[in-house]
């Protein structure tokens, strides 16, 4: 789906094979999900060449958390809100999500999957070591807004415009959201942190006060002056 994604594996065995098997998951999941293949299943269901009730199982769940998602959100998470469909913003943190659970049952103790700037890190490289995620700067490609510290599992997903330019349209107005450059939001779940953060950032300045009622996830936000809002439980340390 145009996204590079990387693994890094720390102590005890190097899971080879369950990192072959998190690739193949996500293989299969760009064969299904992509949407610049022409003849994958969420292109077919987009032209209405598959029917919902022919697709996957995997397909019709991620239908169906979109609608939700939608719901949960005011609209603001909106899979057509341009043509054609697109789940993308589910689908990558879901499918990493998943990546991370088959290492997670194979064993693998430490790890940290980076897919184009979301990411998952599960233990601890180190004793009294925590694992550390920096968080690209929305105007800066060298530059780090802020560096969160994951103990035990965190997920952690960044929406913004610089990697894939005006990809998120606030869906009221059909324009790109004014007043904000980033929102990243962190939580145990990649897909729903990925969706929450498009969501947020779809709302332009009314995205902050929005994460505030988020349930188990945290926000930053960067707006467009530079000035950062985070959420009271937001897991930044100093770098």
């Amino acid at each position: 789906m145009g996204t590079a994604v990387t693994f890094d594996l720390r102590g005890g065995e190097a899971g080879a094979d369950a990192v072959e098997a998190a690739v193949a998951w996500l293989h299969d999941v760009d064969a299904e999900f992509s949407t610049y293949r022409a003849e994958s299943a969420v292109s077919r269901f987009d032209r209405g060449e598959l029917v919902l009730a022919d697709a996957s199982a995997n397909l019709r769940w991620i239908v169906d958390r979109c609608d939700r998602f939608n719901q949960e959100t005011g609209g603001f998470f909106d899979a057509y809100a341009r043509r054609p469909f697109d789940p993308s913003a589910l689908v990558k943190g879901w499918s990493v999500q998943r990546a991370a659970n088959i290492l997670r049952a194979a064993g693998v103790d430490c790890f940290c999957i980076n897919a184009g700037g979301d990411v998952v890190a599960y233990g601890q490289p180190g004793v009294a070591r925590p694992c550390r995620i920096g968080i690209r700067h929305p105007e800066d490609a060298r530059g780090i807004a802020a560096v969160v510290e994951a103990t035990g599992e965190l997920a952690v997903a960044t929406s913004g415009l610089y990697e894939r330019g005006e990809h998120i349209l606030n869906p009221m107005s059909g324009r790109r959201p004014n007043g904000v450059l980033s929102v990243t939001v962190t939580g145990t779940d990649l897909g729903t942190a990925d969706a929450f953060a498009t969501a947020a950032f779809a709302m332009g300045l009314d995205g902050p006060d929005w994460t505030l009622e988020l349930n188990g996830y945290e926000a930053m936000t960067i707006l467009d002056d530079e000035t950062v809002l985070t959420t009271p439980g937001f897991p930044a340390v100093s770098a």
